[in-house]
């Protein structure tokens, strides 16, 4: 009879259990069994000392492995504790509202989410390097992130500026669209990283206004030698109708403006222009902003400082950007009209229309000055045409959808 799990065979008279041969208490005399038995206790001795020498060197080796893990979860503890501290430099006058805010709303949200292990210090135009200075100085390293209007930078590429606004473009939600789900994003990061940039959406002002004109606009011959603060792609396009356009960053508008300098200006919106002071330097408020239907104000890191954060770090600052995204422009839509009150009522502003033909010169302008963007390079081409498809798909869904509904609205009154 086989003896189980050893391959051997058990002798006549005894009974295969587990291991061991035990007798059965036949066909053996005493002397046979108490053989058998000292047998049978020896191999038993014998295996109980091997399994105790198992079970020790098992014990041993599992000893020495906990003395390398806590190491591991120490060193992960060193990095979960380290503290990055960064400069974000920003185009906008410290503390403006709106504009000015948003950055350091940002600095401040990161703060918390990160429990301090992401702490910004933000610094207002002028205060590290100017205005107009932070997109070279970010990508240099100068400072770790920054905040601006992509529009500002357009002599880097054309194309640029379309990651801020176009005039007769697409409004803030569609943008917001564009960028997210229908490849404007990815477009964006291509481009910036030429400039060793990482860049994201931070801040939306909804469509803005047309700006402070010194002289009231009746005719398109009244653009002819304007002089006005305009950037972006509205700035080129009021050239092509006979304006002069001139790039000035926030800070200098208003001594512009009331000096003389420049003869209009366009800003943002109510807002944002009466904390300017902007209606003690010119009396016509002209609408609709034509330029600047949407413009996404933007976060942007330096890659380098981007690629040394940790994967949560990273994480915070997608999603942090994009909550003072949607924050900026719910305070814009919230403050506008009561700002706009106050100018008209309190300080005796007169608040006007472009007429009709001007609107449509400027349309005609603006069409060929965005057509020639795409003749930059083979990636403003790319970008001029995702943004030209999403706006065709969007503006075609609206006219049923977004645009249906307010006329809807105002055919109620």
């Amino acid at each position: 009879r086989a003896r189980q799990g050893t391959g051997e065979l058990c002798r006549r008279g005894e009974v295969a259990h587990g291991w061991l041969c035990q007798s059965s208490g036949y066909g053996l005399d005493d002397g046979e069994t108490n053989m058998n038995t000292q047998q049978q206790l020896a191999r038993w001795q014998h295996g109980v000392r091997a399994i105790s020498l198992a079970l020790g060197l098992l014990l041993g080796l599992a000893a020495c492995a906990p003395a390398e893990e806590p190491a591991a979860a120490n060193t992960a503890g060193a990095a979960d504790t380290q503290v990055y501290e960064w400069k974000m430099i920003t185009t906008w006058p410290k503390n403006l509202p709106g504009l000015g805010a948003a950055p350091e709303r940002l600095a401040e949200r990161l703060r918390i989410m990160s429990n301090g292990r992401l702490d910004i210090k933000v610094y207002g135009a002028g205060e590290l390097v100017g205005a107009l200075e932070v997109f070279d100085a970010v990508s240099q390293g100068t400072a770790q992130m920054g905040h601006g209007a992509a529009y500002y930078w357009r002599g880097k590429n054309p194309a640029a500026a379309m990651f801020a606004t176009v005039p007769f473009g697409m409004n803030a939600q569609e943008m917001n669209g564009w960028l997210r789900y229908g490849g404007g994003l990815e477009l964006w990061q291509e481009l910036y990283g030429k400039f060793n940039l990482v860049p994201f959406a931070a801040g939306n002002s909804g469509v803005q206004m047309a700006g402070w004109f010194n002289k009231e606009i009746n005719s398109i011959d009244d653009l002819q030698g304007l002089k006005m603060r305009i950037p972006g792609i509205g700035g080129a396009v009021l050239s092509r109708a006979g304006g002069v356009p001139v790039v000035l960053p926030g800070g200098e508008i208003f001594t512009a403006l009331q000096t003389g300098v420049i003869d209009a200006t366009e800003w943002v919106g109510p807002y944002n222009d009466l904390a300017f002071s902007l209606h003690t330097a010119a009396k016509y408020y002209y609408y609709p902003g034509w330029h600047e239907p949407g413009p996404t104000l933007e976060a942007f890191v330096n890659k380098d400082a981007w690629e040394a954060l940790p994967p949560d770090l990273q994480a915070m600052i997608e999603v942090a950007t994009q909550a003072i995204n949607e924050d900026m422009l719910s305070e814009f839509t919230a403050r506008n009209n009561a700002a706009l009150d106050t100018l008209i009522n309190e300080h005796g502003v007169q608040l006007r229309r472009l007429p009709d033909d001007v609107i449509a010169a400027l349309r005609a302008s603006s069409k060929e000055v965005v057509a020639e963007i795409a003749e930059a390079d083979p990636l403003a081409k790319r970008i001029y045409e995702s943004y030209m498809a999403y706006l065709e798909d969007v503006r075609r869904y609206h006219s049923i959808s977004e645009q249906a509904y307010m006329n809807l609205r105002e055919s109620a009154d």
